[in-house]
């Protein structure tokens, strides 16, 4: 790793910040002082201090967000507010986003700073399975449930969903399982069906559900136990 970016990470500060401080000669690697931000370092067996003060390797960070309307699942959006904006932990907008939820939806969002663990959630090779309660204009028959099961073909689509389990809480309401995430795939399966997704909200990722403690915008990090059970 570049040891700017180890700094920026360890430290919360800027890449100018950092490369103002190397340049006063603040940055020790194994007891010789460091000027370039682009020397390779390895965070497991270098020692590095700045100030004389040694500094710990950057903590993977692992993250449960309860998004709430109007915020968007990027990095960066001129038009919406990101739900990275809702994180308070310093490089926030460094973040990987495991997956997308559409700005009306709601629920289980997962971000990290661990690119493998990211890709292994959102892999469709994985079937990491998605639990989605959702709630509709008209009532959803019976029939829904095999539909679901045989997978459907949307509009647009060349190949039938992957299948999918419908499970009936009333009329106007159900809990889907899906294994896949196509561009708006829940609100495409009921259309399908003649009907529409008045709310959607996800509330599981895999074996890993909405901490029920979290209002709309607050986050946690993920206990060691979610993680792996995740990974």
């Amino acid at each position: 790793m570049r040891l700017d970016k180890y700094l920026s990470h360890a430290t919360g500060l800027s890449r100018k910040d950092i490369q103002r401080l190397l340049k006063k000669g603040a940055v020790t690697v194994n007891d010789e002082i460091i000027r370039s931000g682009a020397v390779q370092i390895d965070s497991e067996q270098d020692e590095i201090c700045f100030e004389d003060q040694p500094i710990d390797a950057p903590a993977t960070r692992y993250l449960m967000l309860n998004k709430p309307e109007g915020f968007v699942c990027a990095n960066d959006d001129s038009t919406h507010p990101t739900v990275l904006s809702l994180i308070d932990l310093p490089r926030a907008e460094e973040l990987i986003i495991c997956g997308r939820l559409d700005i009306d939806t709601t629920g289980l969002v997962l971000i990290t700073s661990d690119g493998q663990w990211a890709h292994r959630i959102t892999s469709p090779k994985h079937k990491t399975g998605k639990c989605y309660e959702v709630t509709t204009a008209d009532p959803i028959p019976e029939s829904a449930i095999r539909k679901f099961e045989r997978g459907m073909m949307l509009q647009n689509d060349k190949q039938r969903t992957q299948p999918a389990e419908l499970r009936l809480l009333s009329e106007h309401q159900a809990e889907v399982i899906l294994t896949e995430g196509r561009y708006h795939q829940v609100k495409r399966m009921f259309a399908a069906l003649g009907n529409r997704v008045t709310q959607l909200h996800r509330r599981s990722i895999g074996p890993v559900t909405l901490d029920p403690e979290l209002a709309p915008g607050e986050y946690r990090m993920l206990t060691d136990e979610e993680v792996e059970r995740l990974g």
